[in-house]
């Protein structure tokens, strides 16, 4: 597996369904001491997941924009299912394309590496 640019285009982020692929990409991320950011697909919808990398400081303010997302997303229900965030990683469940998954993946990982930006255009309303 080829090691995820930082942070990950969308095209890239890989389809870790099975645990199979998941140990796959989750060892490749690790190995290269990179944060994990992996989408998976469970039953009809997808489920978006990252994982901190040790050594890896997420800024408070990067921390405090994917949650006002997170929360933007669940009220809205475009995560469908539940969502959990730590301070070393973030689960967005039924999510109901691998487009939109992908998108929102991609915007994650940005973010905890400080570029705000991609999610500010993936979930509009918490530039507000």
């Amino acid at each position: 597996m080829e090691p995820l640019q930082i942070p990950c285009p969308a095209d890239q982020i890989p389809d870790a369904t099975g645990t199979k692929a998941f140990n796959a990409a989750y060892k490749a991320a690790k190995d290269a001491g990179a944060t994990y950011v992996g989408i998976e697909r469970r039953g009809r919808c997808w489920t978006v997941k990252t994982d901190r990398a040790p050594g890896h400081v997420v800024a408070e303010a990067a921390a405090a924009i994917v949650r006002k997302a997170i929360v933007h997303l669940l009220l809205n229900r475009e995560v469908r299912k539940y969502a959990s965030v730590g301070p070393d990683y973030v689960q967005l469940n039924g999510i109901t394309s691998e487009q939109r998954a992908r998108e929102l993946a991609a915007a994650v990982h940005a973010a905890l590496y400080g570029d705000p930006e991609p999610l500010a255009r993936a979930v509009p309303s918490i530039s507000d």
